[in-house]
């Protein structure tokens, strides 16, 4: 039986942050407000801004796309970064270019990769997504719905809805998340030597992050194509990864590649103790973590 939480919602529009923040745009006062005031998601509400409700925890029904990312097979090559950054066009500027902006990273990509070892001191590389939490904190959190559940799991962005608050990218227990500073101008260097662009870039002031190539799954399945089986509707990261360190398919579908895989392999979820039921799954080095 799914477990019931009691959710907040919160009834703010985009022409209610506009408001406050054209009143009190540069002070203390603005910042007061969206981050600890009645506006805030992350403290207490005005009374009529707020309802308490009985959630069920979602269930998907029909496809519920994942991910498998085997430690064991991951080589550090960052493939599956330089493939993404290309399909989808993020921005990979310079370290010295964030400093001079003193800002955060704004080369920062979709997928890292870092290497780590285990208790034993064995290396190993650990490769990170967006997760698609089933219950993920950052759709908690967003006073818009700018970011949403899709019925087959994935955790999407509307752009044209997000008012660059960043409360999503606070609300991430994974940092799968980044803000565009600026508008791009820049030249792309993995275009087109890991792939070319399929969708156009985000603009300025949006916070954006992995989408496990949705427009390929969606384009894929109109064309009668399986995710995770037919590489055109499968993510640029996994199709890229020259040791199939990656998976992807229907965690719903237990003959899938994934469900198998799950099935026989010793797998974990990041932070699972979060009970943020994420959709990818990591199988362990085999002399363990």
């Amino acid at each position: 039986m799914s477990k019931k939480k009691t959710r907040i919602k919160l009834e703010l529009k985009r022409r209610d942050f506009l408001a406050v923040g054209g009143v009190a745009a540069g002070s203390v006062v603005a910042a007061q407000l969206l981050t600890t005031g009645p506006l805030s998601p992350f403290a207490s509400f005005k009374q009529e801004q707020v309802e308490g409700i009985e959630e069920v925890a979602p269930r998907h029904t029909g496809h519920h796309w994942g991910m498998v990312i085997n430690l064991n097979k991951c080589i550090g090559c960052e493939y599956c970064t330089r493939a993404c950054s290309a399909t989808n066009d993020v921005w990979v500027g310079l370290p010295d270019e964030d400093q001079a902006l003193g800002k955060e990273r704004l080369n920062k990509p979709w997928n890292i990769v870092v290497e780590e070892k285990t208790s034993t001191g064995t290396p190993f590389y650990f490769s990170r997504p967006c997760l698609h939490c089933g219950d993920a904190p950052c759709v908690e959190v967003c006073p818009v719905q700018a970011t949403y559940h899709r019925d087959d799991g994935l955790v999407v962005m509307n752009y044209d809805k997000c008012i660059g608050c960043r409360y999503c990218q606070i609300a991430c227990p994974y940092d799968a998340r980044k803000f565009n500073w600026q508008e791009r101008t820049d030249e792309n260097p993995y275009i087109p030597t890991w792939g070319i662009a399929e969708v156009p870039r985000r603009p300025r002031g949006v916070v954006e992050k992995c989408t496990f190539c949705i427009h390929r799954i969606d384009a894929g399945l109109q064309a009668g194509l399986m995710p995770g089986e037919d590489p055109e509707a499968s993510p640029a990261c996994v199709n890229i990864c020259p040791v199939g360190a990656r998976i992807f398919g229907d965690l719903n579908d237990p003959e899938s590649k994934i469900s198998r895989t799950i099935a026989v392999e010793a797998t974990m979820r990041l932070r699972d103790e979060l009970g943020t039921e994420t959709s990818v799954y990591y199988v362990i080095p085999k002399e363990g973590l």
